[in-house]
C-alpha cells in the first residue's frame, strides 16, 4: 500500500505515481511561420523542434498585440493538466490583454512523465543545455524569433511541479528570464529521484542549491493547508532564491481577498528594489490561488495570483530598467 504523500501524487497525476521515466519526444514538422499581428486572440497549437527532442505548447497572442514590443510569459502546467486547461483555471489570456503580454503554454507529453507532470526532481533536468530546461528555454526563444517581444519583459511562472520547474528556469537561464513566479512549487536541487521527491513534498526540505549572485526576482504563492506539497517548500524557495542575509528585513502585510485571509512577506535589497514577494494563503489547498472553477485545481477564494504575478513582474522590470 502507498503511503499517503504517495496516495496524494497518485491523485494529482492520476495514473501509478512510480511512472515517471522520461520517454522520447516525438518529433513533427514545425508550424510554419505567421505574420504576428493577424494571428486571432486565441490559443494556437504549436510545436518546438530541435535535435534533442520537440515540445508542444500553446500560445495566446493578445487583441492588444500591434506589432510593437510586448511582454512574454511562459506559464508551465501542473500535473494532469495541458496549457488550455491551465489558461481557464489561472485566468491569465484574460490579465494578458491588458498588459500586451503574449502567453506561452508549453505541455509535457505523457511519454516523457506518465502523469504529464514535469521531471523537476530528476537530475538530468536541474540544468542548463539540456532535458527539460533547455526544451522550455526554446519555447521562450521561438516565440522571441517570432514576434516583437521586450527583452526586459520575458517572464516564467508555474503550479505545482510546473512551478518547481519555473524555479529551475529561473536558476539556469536568468539571462532569457527576468522574473520568476512559483504557486505550491520546490526549491531548485531539493530532490533528486523520486524518494527524496516524496520526501521533500510531504516534510519541506532543504532548499537544495545555494542562492545565487544576481538571482532573479521572484514571486511565491502557497496555501498553509497544502497537503500535497508541503507549505514548508516556500519558505525553501524564497531562501534559495535570494541571500536574506543581505537583504532589509522582510516588510510583512496581512490582508483578506475574497474569503480568505494572507500574509504577504516583502524582500527588499539594498537600494529598496523588491526582490521577493511570499504570499501564503490561510485555508488553501494544492490549487491556484483566485482561480477560476474552469479549469482544474484551482480554489476561487483567496488573493489572485494571476493578478499579483503579472502586477509584480512588470513592477520588477520597471524598476531594473
Amino acid at each position: 500500500m502507498l503511503n499517503p504523500m504517495f496516495d496524494a501524487w497518485a491523485s494529482l497525476c492520476s495514473v501509478n505515481p512510480f511512472a515517471w521515466d522520461c520517454g522520447q519526444l516525438d518529433v513533427a514538422v514545425a508550424p510554419s511561420r505567421a505574420r504576428a499581428a493577424k494571428l486571432p486572440p486565441s490559443l494556437i497549437a504549436q510545436r518546438l523542434v530541435t535535435d534533442a527532442g520537440s515540445l508542444d505548447y500553446k500560445l495566446y497572442v493578445p487583441a492588444s498585440y500591434t506589432g510593437r514590443p510586448a511582454a512574454l510569459l511562459v506559464m508551465l502546467h501542473g500535473c494532469s493538466q495541458d496549457g488550455a486547461d491551465f489558461a481557464r483555471g489561472t485566468g491569465m489570456n484574460e490579465l494578458a490583454e491588458q498588459y500586451q503580454c503574449l502567453v506561452a503554454y508549453p505541455e509535457q507529453s505523457s511519454s516523457s512523465n506518465g502523469g504529464k507532470c514535469w521531471n523537476w526532481f530528476e537530475a538530468a533536468h536541474h540544468h542548463r543545455g539540456g532535458g527539460e530546461p533547455a526544451l522550455i528555454a526554446g519555447v521562450a526563444n521561438k516565440v522571441m524569433d517570432e514576434y516583437v517581444i521586450d527583452p526586459a519583459k520575458v517572464f516564467i511562472a508555474g503550479l505545482s511541479a510546473g512551478g518547481a520547474m519555473a524555479v529551475v528556469l529561473g536558476r539556469t537561464y536568468p539571462d532569457l528570464f527576468c522574473a520568476v513566479g512559483c504557486h505550491s512549487g520546490l526549491a531548485h536541487g531539493c530532490a533528486v529521484g523520486t524518494g527524496q521527491a516524496m520526501q521533500a513534498m510531504q516534510y519541506g526540505e532543504a532548499a537544495g542549491a545555494a542562492p545565487l549572485a544576481g538571482a532573479l526576482p521572484l514571486i511565491v504563492f502557497h496555501g498553509d493547508m497544502d497537503s500535497t506539497v508541503h507549505p514548508r517548500n516556500g519558505d525553501g524557495v524564497i531562501a534559495q532564491s535570494v541571500d536574506l542575509s543581505r537583504l532589509r528585513p522582510g516588510t510583512v502585510q496581512t490582508g483578506q481577498a475574497t474569503g480568505r485571509s494572507f500574509t504577504r512577506t516583502i524582500h527588499r535589497g539594498p537600494s529598496g528594489a523588491v526582490m521577493a514577494e511570499h504570499w501564503t494563503v490561510h485555508g488553501s489547498g494544492h490549487a491556484w490561488s483566485g482561480g477560476r472553477r474552469q479549469g482544474s485545481y484551482t480554489d476561487a477564494s483567496g488573493p489572485d495570483a494571476s493578478g499579483e504575478m503579472m502586477r509584480f513582474f512588470m513592477e520588477v522590470s520597471d524598476q531594473r530598467k
